[in-house]
């Protein structure tokens, strides 16, 4: 997990909780690991819809623990 060569590490995950304040429970797939997300900018700018169950593309913190939601796939 992190950064490599100054981009971020993009992994695909499944959403398993919506929270409030566009907030995010996923699951990374390949592993069972759940980490908090949240929806990046132009998503939230453009109205894109995450609903739980729905396979989304997660940039992942160099340091651990939080992730974006930069795709819904």
């Amino acid at each position: 997990m992190g950064q490599t060569n100054g981009k971020p590490e993009v992994v695909t995950a499944t959403v398993d909780e919506a929270l409030p304040n566009t907030l995010f429970r996923v699951t990374l797939e390949g592993s069972e690991e759940k980490i908090l997300t949240y929806l990046s900018g132009k998503m939230r700018m453009h109205r894109i819809k995450v609903l739980v169950g729905d396979k989304v593309s997660v940039e992942l913190e160099p340091y651990g623990g939080k992730g974006r939601i930069v795709k819904r796939l």
